[in-house]
């Protein structure tokens, strides 16, 4: 448990704001009519999220307290919290974000889309935290063959470690693979475990030797250089790349792959 340090004022705000908003029937308690204040009363909170009320006004007044993750997730439930609050809560709280359902379903923006198209020059791609690729341009599914794998596989980790074609465009992929692999064992430990993001490692820890031995291994290298040789056409292109997240609350991010000018 983490105590709170610059942000018990605004903890505070944040929690009578929230409890404000909610009329007993928005929570299963009967209406008792008209009430002098708005919204819950600071016992039917606590009541609700299984704690004291003294416990809970301390935390409604940002007394410096412990708090813990299981608390905290009772209470943006009973709050009705939406995932961009309850991630607010946790960084007052907790001073660090919650863990994240690993898979997004949402649709990506237009905007983003269209951006991908305006640069036809350049692979482009979206993933979400589990790595699900959910949009990419002409290039892209040129460079990558993306369109070749059932919406369900079509997953940046799975196709790293089962597609053959995936080996032989990365050069060197015995050495590309664990460090691809590190990278994603960051995003692994900012998904909550009870997702499908565990049902993908499984998976894979079965059908891939080498990502069963790797992943036993927990190693975490630093982040990728953004430099990438790939084999295209039979011979070895140097690429630049980045990631750059476009909606951190779905944890989207745009993969842009830029041949390097030394290909020049």
């Amino acid at each position: 448990m983490r105590t709170m340090q610059r942000t018990r004022e605004e903890l505070a705000t944040f929690l009578r704001s929230r409890r404000e908003r909610l009329l007993p029937t928005d929570v299963g308690l009967p209406s008792s009519g008209r009430r002098r204040t708005p919204g819950l009363r600071r016992e039917e909170v606590a009541a609700l999220a299984g704690v004291g009320l003294t416990w809970y006004t301390w935390l409604e007044q940002g007394r410096d307290i412990g708090v813990s993750t299981t608390f905290l997730d009772n209470l943006a439930s009973v709050l009705k919290l939406d995932a961009a609050e309850r991630r607010h809560l946790f960084l007052l709280a907790h001073e660090r974000p919650p863990t994240e359902p690993g898979k997004t379903f949402c649709k990506v923006p237009p905007l983003i889309r269209r951006l991908m198209n305006d640069i036809p020059q350049h692979p482009a791609y979206v993933f979400n935290l589990r790595w699900d690729v959910l949009a990419f341009n002409d290039k892209a599914n040129q460079l990558f063959n993306f369109e070749r794998h059932p919406v369900e596989r079509r997953n940046l980790l799975w196709m790293l470690f089962t597609d053959p074609d995936l080996r032989t465009l990365f050069v060197g992929w015995e050495q590309q693979a664990p460090r691809i692999l590190s990278s994603f064992r960051r995003d692994y430990a900012r998904a909550n475990q009870e997702t499908d993001i565990r049902e993908l490692v499984d998976e894979l820890q079965k059908v891939s030797p080498e990502f069963n031995t790797w992943w036993q291994q927990h190693d975490v290298h630093a982040p990728c250089t953004g430099i990438r040789d790939l084999q295209v056409n039979g011979e070895i292109v140097t690429f630049d790349h980045t990631s750059l997240t476009i909606d951190a609350e779905r944890h989207l991010r745009l993969v842009v792959y830029a041949q390097s000018e030394q290909n020049y």
